[in-house]
């Protein structure tokens, strides 16, 4: 959370215009990469995303968007990280790509192929599993590549539901999420970010957690912490019950 109030703080002080962020029933909530690889101590990410993830109270934040969306009638769309077989047999990587292969990061077996899917790294953090099985306002898209969803099917959920804004978290936050951020700015969305359920890398002299809140201040619509966004939530159900 420290780092997201860091960057919010940073905009007021450098008084930059607030564009201001209205949640209606255009709105919806998307979770990038909420796997076991970035997320539980076990995953292949965790020697460089786990000090982020426990400074942001990343998994609890993420599972927090999950519950906002289940008690709000707001719909979740999941944008997940997939590598399969043929995928490692690509030509070149830019310098992440080619670490997540080496690693096997993400990795099953073909589409179609569910064996040794459950609790593998490629799977869901188990904590979430309760709400994602919830067909009706959860929606899986197809899976990104690289980082963005330029790829992948997001963009075209989100218009057959007819939702023109998004509140945005998951993992991780200087590359899918603020890859996802960037390409839906472009594509005519609102963008909220929720930082605090976002982490990053942080490694010698490179603080992935620090560049990605920088950018979310600097190009989102809205920033929130996690507390935030249920306290304009509880505020806006309250509203609507009088």
């Amino acid at each position: 959370m420290k780092s997201t109030i860091h960057a919010k703080q940073g905009k007021k002080t450098a008084k930059l215009p607030l564009s201001g962020f209205e949640i209606d029933r255009h709105t919806a909530i998307v979770i990038v990469d909420p796997q076991n690889d970035f997320l539980s101590p076990k995953g292949v990410a965790w020697g460089a995303v786990g000090q982020s993830v426990l400074e942001n109270n990343t998994i609890e934040n993420i599972e927090t968007l999950f519950r906002l969306g289940s008690e709000n009638g707001i719909h979740v769309f999941i944008s997940p990280h997939y590598y399969y077989k043929h995928d490692h047999g690509w030509q070149f990587e830019g310098t992440l790509e080619k670490l997540m292969h080496n690693i096997g990061m993400f990795d099953r077996e073909d589409q179609l192929n569910m064996n040794d899917f459950e609790g593998s790294g490629a799977d869901w953090l188990e904590q979430y599993k309760p709400y994602i099985t919830d067909k009706e306002k959860v929606t899986i898209c197809s899976p990104h590549k690289v980082y963005g969803p330029e790829n992948n099917d997001l963009a075209l959920q989100l218009r057959k539901q007819k939702i023109d804004k998004v509140i945005l978290g998951g993992m991780s936050g200087n590359l899918c999420v603020e890859s996802h951020m960037r390409e839906l700015l472009e594509s005519g969305f609102e963008v909220a970010v929720v930082g605090d359920a976002t982490a990053s890398a942080k490694l010698p002299h490179l603080d992935g957690d620090q560049a990605a809140q920088t950018n979310y201040a600097m190009m989102a619509s809205e920033v929130y912490t996690t507390s935030e966004l249920e306290e304009i939530l509880d505020a806006q159900r309250i509203l609507a019950e009088e």
